[in-house]
């Protein structure tokens, strides 16, 4: 697996699986980037945290860096849906090997959420995993509907393709 560096971001439900998650990553030769929370608050919201990795994520790659972003909390949903509000990127909800390498493969999602009350540990870091190593295919049809999507982010619209 290629060294690159990743943005993790979660909530107090995967507060003790990101320290897991890091030492896992930073083993494996990735440069870990650890945007909260830093202690156990019930009731914190992930959003910020979510957000703060996504748009880590489009920085480093609007500089040419390999950057990933990890993000997770109870169902992987909310955090999915904090790291999409953020243009650029693609995050994308794993809960199995084939969502995990399909996010890359066919959508370059650019950040993996990961339910983390739905898996074990070594379950999670398995998706988490594939998702890191497995490489966007490249494929026409993949890249055309990839630009149409950031088309629509960034216009409303998308040229030969009307949105009623």
């Amino acid at each position: 697996m290629k060294a690159m560096r990743i943005h993790v971001g979660t909530d107090h439900a995967g507060l003790e699986f990101a320290q897991t998650l890091i030492s896992h990553l930073e083993g494996q030769g990735h440069e870990v980037t650890d945007h909260g929370p830093k202690s156990y608050e019930p009731l914190d919201d992930y959003p910020s945290f979510c957000i703060a990795a996504a748009r880590a994520v489009v920085r480093d790659q609007s500089e040419g860096l390999e950057s990933l972003g990890v993000v997770f909390g109870g169902s992987g949903n909310g955090e999915q849906i904090a790291a999409n509000k953020v243009e650029g990127v693609r995050a994308a909800l794993a809960w199995n090997t084939a969502t995990a390498q399909l996010a890359r493969q066919h959508n370059d999602a650019n950040v993996v959420a990961i339910g983390a009350r739905q898996h074990t540990e070594d379950e999670a870091i398995r998706l988490i995993d594939e998702f890191i190593k497995t490489p966007f295919s490249f494929e026409e049809r993949h890249e055309r509907r990839i630009a149409q999507l950031a088309e629509y982010e960034t216009t409303g619209a998308i040229k030969g393709h009307p949105v009623d």
